[in-house]
């Protein structure tokens, strides 16, 4: 097993773009390599390439009566209603397979190289699009490639996959692909279904043998009841499961300055999630660890500063967060977007937060909402519900 980290790019990855004005704009990644670079974040890991995910890959989870409604539309630019293109959300445009395509066969690049043991852990921060459903595009996602790489792991023997969405959505494109497999354990935070799209992600959705797990947040909640959630839930049900294999998305748009999203979070709360996240891949999935990005739509004040510590953490290098962004990357914020670029790598926060062992108030929204979930699905995998 090689101990280095893999990243997966191709500047083609920014050709995922549905426009002026819509808020899932490349830039935030483009934004987000350059960041990485300028730190030396990528000089820690090995960068590689990809190629489009084949029709044949798309279909282990999409129909194929969809994909060809995708082609029709990349070859035309038209919307297709019947397939959710051409929707405010996800607005139709010539080469939208193609780039679609490539987002998935990034996350496939990455999976394949932590299935057969090239790198312990592999990142595509492009992708992460987990709203796609079998044969409807939906939420600013086409092709679901979390989803595509998880049942490229399942089809090469893999038997346990555990999937942690940590996006400020409901990752309900990936639960609904895998909701009877008992084989993957899907388990998403998010905010609560009352407030945020897409309205799903309940802590009763618990699927095959307590396969579901969902942690509905109320609106509000920062960082020490978000991580109070993360570890009364996450820790014990990985333990239990022990996946072969742990895939991550991280949407950053839990973080408190996301235009679309009501949770509030700061970038110091989210890097320490990361840091969670990769101390289980160790702890339960013997260091395989695969990870994605996501949503995030604060485009210059977040998103590149999130997942460059996702990058750097995966790279085993974390980046301290008092350090100052380089200047050549404060210049090309200012250059592609206009905007005044944060000057360094924190929000100025120490996450902190109790975990449950000293018990949990029933008049506690954020507990309510551990509670229901553990309480729905713990004894499913023959946990104890009670802290």
């Amino acid at each position: 097993m090689s101990g280095a980290a893999r990243v997966i790019w191709d500047d083609a990855l920014t050709s995922y773009d549905f426009g002026p004005g819509h808020p899932l704009a490349p830039v935030r990644v483009e934004l987000t390599m350059a960041l990485a670079r300028e730190l030396g974040v990528l000089e820690a890991v090995e960068l590689t390439g990809c190629a489009p995910a084949t029709d044949d890959e798309l279909a282990m989870v999409h129909k194929r009566g969809y994909i060809d409604k995708v082609k029709q539309v990349s070859a035309a630019g038209a919307a297709d209603l019947s397939a959710g293109l051409g929707t405010p959300d996800n607005p139709a445009f010539a080469g939208v397979h193609e780039a679609s395509a490539l987002i998935a066969g990034a996350t496939l690049a990455a999976a394949r190289a932590v299935f057969e043991g090239t790198a312990e852990h592999a990142v595509n921060v492009a992708g992460g699009l987990h709203h796609a459903m079998a044969a409807m595009a939906s939420g600013f996602c086409v092709y679901n490639d979390p989803a595509v790489a998880i049942a490229w792991l399942l089809s090469q023997g893999v038997s346990r996959v555990a999937y942690v969405d940590v996006d400020v959505h409901h990752g309900d494109g990936v639960q609904a692909i895998f909701y009877d497999d008992p084989r993957v354990l899907t388990i998403s935070l998010h905010e609560s279904p009352r407030t945020l799209f897409p309205g799903t992600g309940w802590p009763e959705e618990t699927g095959a043998e307590g396969s579901a797990v969902n942690v509905a947040l109320p609106a509000g909640c920062g960082d020490g009841g978000w991580l109070r959630a993360f570890d009364a839930v996450v820790p014990p049900l990985l333990r239990e499961f022990r996946p072969e294999i742990l895939v991550t998305q991280h949407g950053c748009d839990s973080h408190a300055l996301d235009p679309l999203a009501n949770l509030m979070l700061s970038l110091d709360g989210q890097r320490t999630a990361y840091a969670m996240l990769h101390g289980l891949a160790h702890e339960t999935a013997g260091g395989k660890w695969l990870a994605t990005g996501g949503g995030g739509y604060e485009l210059v004040q977040v998103v590149p500063r999130a997942w460059t510590h996702l990058l750097a953490e995966a790279a085993g290098r974390p980046v301290d967060p008092a350090t100052p962004t380089p200047e050549a990357w404060q210049r090309l914020v200012r250059e592609r977007t206009g905007e005044t670029p944060p000057l360094t790598m924190t929000d100025g926060r120490i996450p902190e937060f109790r975990d449950l062992s000293g018990g949990y108030d029933p008049a506690d929204p954020i507990d309510r909402a551990i509670m229901a979930t553990r309480n729905a699905v713990f004894p499913q995998h023959g946990l104890d519900p009670m802290p």
